[in-house]
């Protein structure tokens, strides 16, 4: 992993979950994490957990503004932006007949916007440099649908074409990697309201779901590789996951 050590890492969605998960790890193999989420005591909790070499902004990736000061915090504290992984995200699915069309809105300006504001915040400084990393979080969902995700996977369809797109236009110089989990044990879907979806999928603790150490195994893995390689597509499901 020799490729990992005293690289600067920004990770959006980190203060739980598979972000901050794979923080640890990062923070194990001797890179340098910056933490980006909106719940700013739990971000304070990990850096004092991990060290030195990690530091937090409170960060809303559907403001542009705070993505634009993250990238600028970070560069102000470590000089540079190896690796930027646009991880936050929320699933409050649905079916369309009831109607939650504000759900719908909070999908699209973290899941989409976000990930573009963060692309704009970062792409500049790696096209100066001439090199860095920039990763997603999509799903599966952004591979197939299925009945009570439209809004949802219809967002994680935007994410895959967006960066296949941002792949294409700057694949000379910047890395550029999707992730797309399975059913994984993390907060993801806990603010789902859907009558219809809780009575369909219960409170979906009865689906195989891998650990969160699942997705920092593949992100670690995409970018430790040699300079020369670049990881584009990661899909990992678990055991038993048919769709």
């Amino acid at each position: 992993m020799e490729n990992i050590e005293n690289k600067v890492i920004v990770i959006t969605g980190a203060s739980s979950g598979i972000g901050a998960a794979t923080a640890r790890k990062l923070i194990k193999l001797g890179a340098k994490v910056v933490l980006a989420a909106r719940r700013e005591h739990q971000l304070k909790l990990l850096v004092e957990e991990l060290g030195e070499n990690a530091m937090s902004v409170t960060t809303d990736v559907s403001k542009r503004p705070d993505l634009d000061n993250l990238v600028k915090k970070t560069i102000d504290r470590f000089g540079k932006i190896d690796v930027f992984w646009n991880n936050a995200g929320i699933m409050p699915i649905s079916f369309f007949d009831e109607g939650k069309v504000e759900e719908w809105d909070r999908m699209i300006d973290i899941n989409i916007k976000g990930v573009l504001y963060g692309i704009n915040a970062v792409l500049p400084h790696m096209l100066e440099r001439g090199e860095g990393h920039i990763l997603a979080t999509s799903s599966v969902g952004g591979i197939k649908t299925t009945p009570g995700i439209g809004v949802y996977s219809g967002t994680k369809f935007a994410v895959k074409a967006i960066m296949e797109t941002l792949r294409e236009e700057v694949a000379q110089t910047i890395k550029v990697t999707t992730i797309f989990p399975g059913a994984t044990q993390s907060e993801l879907g806990h603010d789902i309201t859907s009558p219809k979806i809780k009575a369909a999928f219960g409170n979906l603790q009865n689906m195989p779901k891998m650990e969160e150490d699942a997705i920092s195994n593949a992100v670690i893995y995409a970018i430790s590789q040699p300079g020369n390689i670049t990881v584009n597509e990661i899909v990992l499901r678990p055991l038993g996951q048919t769709r």
